[in-house]
């Protein structure tokens, strides 16, 4: 049999017979014609693609497959020091146990539709994420932390669509991967405006920020705290004083592995919420598992603005019992199609399944010892990186959670090189801000989690030492 008609295992309908019946039904000779019809013929690849036979067994594709990824050095075999909005946690075993539950993993995205079980397990966790947020109202996840942000904008717009307002103020050390798909996602309906930072600690410029809410046109200020750069903002409360008092709404991204230590922004003026839930209980699989939350406080105009499913429970006809549900579905896609405040997919319920079994598994008193944890071990990388030559830790001084910026000025070398030659040492170094932010010359932000030992300090520290003399 010739690899043409090859009826791979994989792909449905590929054996020949099944083909010819399909192509007789549709009245045409061969596939090629129905690409004629559909594709101009300029833009055709004309010829083969340089691509290598498909694998006909699932035991080669297996081989084929491993066979790349030993080829990768991961962060199970590495110290890893990378951070910048993906983060490395302990994840507890029932975390793992209960995501790949058939109850749960399916084989579409772990959707709830009539699932009255999965309906549940959402609901528990839209009210222990209220209670980690000291906010009333959460959604349902979204694909990741730029989804939440970027559907918050909108939020924020449509909120303050009556009085025409379209500009998100927003601060110039932002998340710069958020910030790129913020713009794609708002650029036909907000103007997108840069507040300045303070060159001495890295705040906000309140002199600045005040100056761009005299025009009127600002519907929502928006800043992340801890900063992308990790440092803390401490001026929270007179941010969101100044915007109110401006006509504008504030949104604010924390970082959820710090609210056990540090206050919501619920609690200094923040009027949405927003975020990605990743370091509740998953992996960091070389990039994956993200996905956002949204959150308010509970008044209709904030619940109707959501753009994404919400889940509430109720009384049934039986005393006693209660049941779970989609409620106000006429908001999102699913409910209302193209006429719902934004499209919304369904990918992510698994995550919020398995934040809800780490919230559940850790408590209060756990996500209490979570954060200080993770500062004590930053705080103790901080002190003994000052050790190196050259060195300068935490440039803008003052408080941060995980993460802090290192310059590497002083040592005459780029990030780029430090980073070659630590991955001899087996480490994975910091992550390079000299692109985004090219003001803070060679510098890198190097994150520490409750995971990074004491040793594993002490091994960069030795490291750097030696590749930065």
């Amino acid at each position: 049999m010739s690899k043409e008609i090859f009826p791979h295992p994989y792909m449905p309908n590929s054996a020949p017979k099944t083909k010819e019946a399909m192509l007789k039904a549709l009245g045409v000779s061969s596939v090629e014609d129905l690409y004629r019809d559909i594709i101009p013929d300029s833009v055709r690849f004309k010829g083969r693609l340089d691509l290598p036979e498909p694998f006909r067994s699932e035991f080669e594709l297996s081989e084929h497959v491993m066979g790349l990824l030993n080829r990768n050095a991961s962060a199970n075999e590495y110290s890893s020091f990378l951070g910048a909005g993906c983060y490395r946690h302990f994840i507890p075993a029932l975390c793992d146990e209960i995501a790949n539950r058939s109850e749960f993993l399916t084989g579409y995205c772990g959707d709830t539709y009539s699932d009255h079980g999965k309906m549940q397990a959402i609901f528990e966790y839209t009210s222990m994420m209220g209670e980690l947020l000291d906010m009333d109202v959460v959604s349902y996840t979204c694909y990741d932390e730029s989804q939440a942000v970027a559907s918050s904008f909108r939020m924020a717009l449509r909120l303050q669509s009556e009085s025409k307002r379209d500009v998100i103020l927003i601060p110039s050390t932002m998340n710069p991967e958020v910030l790129s798909a913020v713009k794609e996602y708002c650029r036909h309906v907000a103007k997108i405006e840069v507040v300045a930072y303070d060159p001495q600690n890295g705040l906000m410029d309140i002199a600045s920020l005040k100056a761009r809410l005299k025009s009127g046109k600002v519907a929502a200020v928006y800043y992340e705290n801890p900063s992308y750069l990790g440092f803390l903002e401490t001026r929270c409360r007179e941010i969101a004083d100044v915007a109110r008092e401006a006509g504008a709404l504030c949104i604010v991204r924390p970082e959820v592995a710090s609210l056990g230590i540090i206050e919501s922004p619920a609690n200094y003026g923040a009027d949405i919420v927003c975020g990605d839930i990743q370091p509740l209980g998953m992996h960091i699989q070389f990039g994956g598992g993200q996905a956002g939350f949204i959150a308010t406080r509970q008044e209709k105009r904030f619940i109707e603005a959501f753009p994404t499913y919400m889940y509430g429970i109720c009384e049934t006809k039986n005393p006693g019992e209660y049941g779970w549900g989609r409620a106000l579905n006429y908001r999102c896609s699913h409910g209302s199609r193209e006429n719902a405040n934004e499209y919304f997919g369904t990918e992510t319920g698994l995550w919020a399944i398995t934040a809800a079994v780490y919230l559940a598994t850790l408590g209060p008193q756990g996500m209490r010892e979570l954060g200080e944890t993770i500062i004590q071990r930053a705080h103790y990388a901080a002190g003994a990186l000052a050790s190196v030559p050259g060195l300068k830790v935490n440039p803008f001084g003052g408080a941060f959670f995980q993460e802090f910026t290192v310059n590497f000025d002083g040592t005459g070398k780029t990030i780029a090189a430090v980073n070659k030659a630590l991955l001899e040492h087996k480490i994975f170094g910091g992550h390079d801000l000299s692109r985004d932010f090219p003001k803070l010359g060679q510098s890198a932000l190097y994150c520490f989690t409750e995971i990074t030992t004491v040793a594993a300090i002490d091994a960069l520290v030795d490291a750097l030492k030696a590749v930065t003399r």
